[in-house]
């Protein structure tokens, strides 16, 4: 049996073009408090929780051996339904993105336009698979998110960040710190699963925006050259002074740039 869908917790703001923002790993919609309040002026922005993050639930009867992001595309296509919204601009960061992507080989049609912020369309390369797989585990088997903030949370912020804005530093630790265990096993085992997705982003004709923290050790700016040459209408942001998760640390340059992509839009 098909294991049950998750009804994702959704903030909004605004009214108009939706544009639905995914989060990263391994925080939750609060990332794009900014952004939802400085765009929805120009547009109606939806944050869900992706499943086991936030306010939205892991299913009860969720299967840990078999994740999937297509998984999390599907809620978020429920999601959309259920507002009654056939078609959105889809973005997402790092995670986020992974699952943006998996949107689009499900449901290219009901994608409009693409913002891609520091992801990466590439599959993990071995070693990389193995030490998701190795955080998933350890995770289990201590009943606890240690090892996230240990191996993970340090590479999430760029140098300028932690030098300057304890603040960030703090709230992405914070949200880090509340995923449960089977949730940070379920979300790198997924992503470890995650196939390449050049064919797909080759396949999209849609305008679209790619973004990188110009110090983001994890997605890096190659990555990025390289999902922009694969897609048909793209072009490319580097936010300065920005790790991995650009929206929240440099919140006023991500968000300005976001909002010249979607005026154009409309």
């Amino acid at each position: 049996m098909p294991e049950t869908r998750v009804d994702l917790h959704v903030v909004e703001a605004g009214e108009g073009l939706p544009v639905v923002l995914l989060h990263a790993f391994p925080v939750s919609s609060q990332m794009w408090l900014a952004q939802r309040e400085e765009l929805a002026g120009v547009c109606r922005v939806l944050t869900p929780d992706l499943r086991g993050f936030g306010k939205s639930p892991l299913p009860p009867d969720v299967d840990l051996d078999a994740p999937s992001l297509d998984d999390m595309a599907a809620e978020v296509a429920a999601m959309l339904d259920e507002r009654g919204i056939e078609r959105a601009v889809l973005g997402g960061l790092s995670m986020g993105g992974y699952v943006t992507m998996a949107f689009l080989r499900r449901y290219p049609h009901r994608v409009v336009a693409l913002i891609l912020a520091d992801t990466k369309a590439a599959a993990d390369p071995e070693p990389a698979r193995a030490n998701r797989l190795r955080i998933a585990a350890t995770a289990l088997a201590d009943s606890s998110t240690r090892v996230v903030l240990d191996e993970v949370f340090p590479n999430l912020l760029g140098r300028t960040t932690v030098a300057r804005r304890t603040d960030v530093v703090d709230a992405v630790r914070e949200m880090a710190a509340a995923v449960s265990p089977p949730a940070v096993a379920w979300a790198q085992r997924a992503m470890a699963r995650r196939p390449e997705s050049f064919a797909t982003l080759a396949s999209v004709n849609v305008p679209s925006l790619v973004m990188v923290g110009e110090e983001d050790v994890l997605s890096t700016l190659d990555d990025a050259h390289i999902m922009v040459d694969a897609l048909s209408d793209a072009r490319l942001v580097t936010i300065p002074e920005a790790g991995h998760l650009s929206a929240m640390e440099q919140p006023e340059a991500f968000t300005e740039a976001v909002r010249e992509f979607l005026i154009e839009l409309t």
